[in-house]
This record gives C-alpha cells, sequence and structure tokens, in this order.
C-alpha cells in the first residue's frame, strides 16, 4: 500500500471491515474495554459509533497492556451502515483523542477474523540506552543509563526461537489456558542510542514480551550469564525471573494474515525506528503447524504436535479470556 494511497469517498462499505488502528497508550489502561478506566477499545468504539450513528462493536487482533503502544493493531466489525471508506477513516479520526488513530479500513470476507485469523504477531521493544534521562522519547522508550552489550542480548536469546513452555515469562494472572507458544524470531539490535529486541510469534503471554526484555537486560548488563534465557526457559517458573520491564517501551507493530484477505502492507513502527525501512510481511513466515491451521488447515491433521493442541484451545478459549496479545 503506496504511504499516499487516496481513500475512496464514492463507493459505500459495509458488510464486515477490517482496519488499522495506531495509539500512544500512556493514557489507557490497555486496549480492552473497562469499566473503571479508560481504554483504546471504549474509545474506537465510541468513535465509530458517531460515524455509523448506532453502536459499533470491534474485535481486535491482540490485547495490549497499560501503557503499551500500537502502530498496527488490527480490528474488524460487522458494519452497521454504509459509509465510504474515506467517511470511516476521517470520520471516526474527527471523533477519536489525538493518541488513536485509524489508518485505514478495507472491506473483507465474513470469513475474516482479526484475532483467530492471525498468523503472528510482532513487537518492538525499544531501550534508550543513555546516562541522561530521555526528554522527547520518554513516552515511547525505557531508559537504561547503565550500559548494555546488544550482541550479548542478541546471543541469550536466541534460545526462545522455537516451540516452548514460556511459564517463567508469563505473569501470574495470565488466562491462557497454555504457557506453549511458537517464537518465530528474535533480535536485539543497537541503532546508536536505542537498543531494539524484535521478536514475533503465533501469539504472547500476558507480559511475556516485557519479562523476556527484563531478563535480557540483565544480560546485557553482565548480571547474568549468555545462558541465562536457555536456564529460565527450563526452570519454567516465573518467581525465579526478573523484574517485568515498563510498558512504555513496547509497541505492537505488526499482524500478519493469509494474503488471501488483501490487508493493506505498511511501514512497520514505530516511526521512531522509520529508518529500518522494513514493511509488514517482508519476513517469511515459518512452515509450521500453527500457520497451517490459521490457513485453514483440519485440526484433526494436526492433533500430534504441541502446537497443534494449543492452537485447538486458543480456538476455543473467548477473546475476553485469552492473552494473544501481550
Amino acid at each position: 500500500m503506496p504511504l499516499f494511497e487516496p481513500l475512496d469517498d464514492i463507493s459505500r462499505l459495509t458488510g464486515r471491515l477490517a482496519l488499522s488502528v495506531e495509539y500512544d497508550g500512556s493514557a489507557y489502561c490497555g486496549w480492552q474495554r473497562l469499566k473503571h478506566a479508560p481504554s483504546v477499545q471504549a474509545s474506537l468504539e465510541a468513535a465509530l459509533a458517531k460515524v455509523a450513528a448506532t453502536d459499533v462493536r470491534v474485535l481486535c487482533s491482540g490485547r495490549t497492556d497499560t501503557g503499551v503502544h500500537a502502530t498496527r493493531q488490527i480490528v474488524h466489525f460487522d458494519a452497521p451502515v454504509a459509509r465510504t471508506q474515506k467517511a470511516w477513516v476521517f470520520g471516526t479520526n474527527a471523533n477519536l483523542p489525538r493518541d488513536i488513530a485509524v489508518r485505514w479500513v478495507v472491506p473483507v470476507v465474513d470469513d475474516f477474523h482479526a484475532r483467530f485469523k492471525a498468523l503472528a504477531r510482532r513487537y518492538r521493544y525499544v531501550i534508550l540506552n543513555q546516562p541522561s534521562r530521555p526528554v522527547l522519547e520518554r513516552a515511547n522508550a525505557t531508559w537504561c543509563r547503565e550500559p548494555l552489550d546488544a550482541e550479548r542480548m542478541h546471543a541469550a536469546a536466541q534460545a526462545l526461537v522455537g516451540e516452548h513452555d514460556f511459564s517463567s515469562f508469563r505473569a501470574a494472572g495470565c488466562q491462557s489456558k497454555t504457557p506453549w507458544r511458537h517464537l518465530h524470531f528474535i533480535t536485539v539490535n543497537r541503532y546508536g542510542p536505542l537498543i531494539v529486541i524484535d521478536v514475533q510469534a503465533n501469539a504472547f503471554l500476558h507480559h511475556m514480551i516485557r519479562n523476556i526484555a527484563g531478563a535480557l537486560v540483565a544480560v546485557g548488563k553482565g548480571e547474568q550469564g549468555a545462558d541465562y534465557m536457555a536456564r529460565l526457559l527450563a526452570l519454567r517458573d516465573r518467581s525465579l525471573a526478573n523484574v517485568t520491564a515498563p510498558g512504555c517501551g513496547l509497541h505492537f507493530v505488526d499482524s500478519l494474515y493469509d494474503e488471501r484477505f488483501g490487508l493493506p502492507r505498511e511501514p512497520l513502527g514505530p516511526n521512531l525506528l522509520a529508518f529500518l525501512g522494513e514493511w509488514t510481511g517482508e519476513r517469511s513466515l515459518p512452515d509450521c503447524p500453527m500457520v497451517r491451521f490459521r490457513r485453514g488447515q483440519p485440526i484433526a491433521e494436526l492433533e500430534s504436535s504441541q502446537a497443534g493442541r494449543a492452537a485447538h484451545e486458543a480456538r476455543q478459549v473467548p477473546s475476553s479470556s485469552q492473552e494473544s496479545g501481550e
């Protein structure tokens, strides 16, 4: 999708629609609608309702936690009225607070589901590694004043790639039925004062990436050895691991879907890392049971693998109790 592709202001869209949402999570309790605190979901639904002149309910690809940001949160909803693409985008943004924006809206087939059809989710955790506290980046990066060895962090992180029980990296209140996840890749790179942890998996447990980041910081400081991540993984005990890294450094940057849905491609965020030049979907997905399952392969063919069982369990859990985001 070109950066400046014009929005259609003639054809009216109805039926199932998918949209991409960007938000600064600093002022919100997270994605999910709650009665006692502001949420991104509630703000988006209220803005869509203004455009539709009736209630609208949305479903997302993965819930984010308090203070966590997103540049490509994929959402779907069944439009109760027909509006043009331009009206859905501009009208919704006109009724949203300045820290939330809809990037695009497209029609999708009726069986598209933002959560259940996602093949993978990708996050970037940004650390500003410098002696002085940040000013311009204070809300979208985690500050670490001690020097970090990014190469050492990257080497240690490779123990997490593949299908594993991530119990050592899940929050105590995580509601997922299974601690098994398939981590596709994780990289740690330094760009000047920025250290970026880039990680993709079929899904993530509650606080999983922030707990991984906290452990990797201990490795980067030299407090733990290069085998630390492998040892934590084997322990399967969260109480023996490090602190949870702050939410401000975490960015939900991509949700990947089968090409048949035709969702627009766009540069990966946050814009702080635009110089990397990568767009969504450029990295190939692993040929694994979860990906094949989400592409429509019958569940019976996957029963023999742990990932297949996890996929089946995830399919049965309501989105209100399954942490498919972070």
